[in-house]
């Protein structure tokens, strides 16, 4: 299951989202409306640490200065859903890289949003410094956050990738009941967590009408969008599959960037691959189509 864009599309349309998972922002936390981006307490970014060649899953810069305060900080938020032993590490190496780059911060907060704690992401022994530091870290563990009752429906979506499918119904009756702005962003999960299923099962899953489904042009615009996004994944992987073999294996930022091309932008690489002649052509040709 894929999920790292969908968390990126949700706290890039919602930055204050970050401050429902921050204990010392929830207070002052606003109303995550489409009308309430004047009062936002964040704004949100993806950056790359380039020496490490990682990209943040998040940063978030509080409006009231870049240094952050005890009460807002600047917020780094990491989604793990999956099993990665060097994980820990990974975090904080980043995390001083962040610092590095970033000396004007002074008060920071670190978030790692995790399925559900027996996610293995480390050995059991850790470097003290190590630990201190995790110590520090506010792990947000999904499916702790869904057994909440009363969640604000913001954070019910973010439970939504972990979920009992027989919850689902629920769920998302929960959210839309309060907020039925956000159908497209419930329909996006549920198709990128059950990519082989078709609309109608989805609804049946959502526990949306058909008729609902049908005449909601967002929804019609989320479908295209999705057969779309098949057709650009196809085209990828036998893309893909051929630059492996002329160029030789593929870092997995070299693939990640291929897999993010749009469609038009594939068919042309799949085409101008036959003069490849190595991987220096590869990265001459991303140079020239990136942006």
């Amino acid at each position: 299951m894929k999920t790292d864009h969908w968390f990126y599309g949700l706290f890039q349309s919602a930055p204050d989202l970050i401050a429902l998972l921050l204990p010392q922002v929830v207070a002052e936390a606003p109303s995550l409306g489409p009308d309430a981006s004047g009062d936002a307490l964040y704004r949100f970014e993806a950056p790359e640490l380039k020496a490490a060649n990682h990209r943040l899953d998040g940063a978030f810069w509080p409006k009231s200065g870049e240094a952050g305060t005890p009460e807002q900080p600047v917020a780094l938020l990491e989604v793990q859903m999956f099993s990665k032993p060097g994980f820990k590490h990974r975090l904080l190496a980043q995390t001083a890289r962040f610092l590095q780059l970033n000396p004007q911060v002074l008060h920071l907060a670190v978030v790692v949003a995790v399925p559900h704690r027996r996610l293995k992401l480390g050995p059991a022994q850790l470097p003290q410094q190590l630990q201190v530091f995790l110590d520090g870290v506010i792990w947000l563990s999904l499916e702790e956050l869904g057994q909440q009752a009363d969640l604000d429906p913001w954070l019910t979506l973010l439970t939504l990738p972990v979920r009992p499918e027989a919850e689902l119904p629920a769920s998302t009756q929960q959210i839309l009941e309060h907020r039925p702005d956000l159908l497209s962003t419930v329909l996006t999960m549920l198709f990128e967590r059950f990519p082989t299923l078709s609309p109608e099962e989805i609804m049946v899953i959502a526990g949306i009408p058909t008729d609902q489904l049908l005449h909601t042009r967002a929804a019609q615009d989320l479908l295209d969008r999705g057969r779309q996004e098949g057709e650009a994944q196809g085209e990828a992987k036998v893309t893909l599959r051929q630059l492996n073999r002329r160029c030789g294996p593929l870092s997995e930022a070299t693939t990640a960037r291929i897999q993010a091309l749009p469609l038009e932008q594939l068919e042309t690489l799949a085409e101008a691959l036959l003069d490849f002649s190595g991987p220096a052509d590869l990265t001459a040709w991303l140079e020239e189509h990136k942006g």
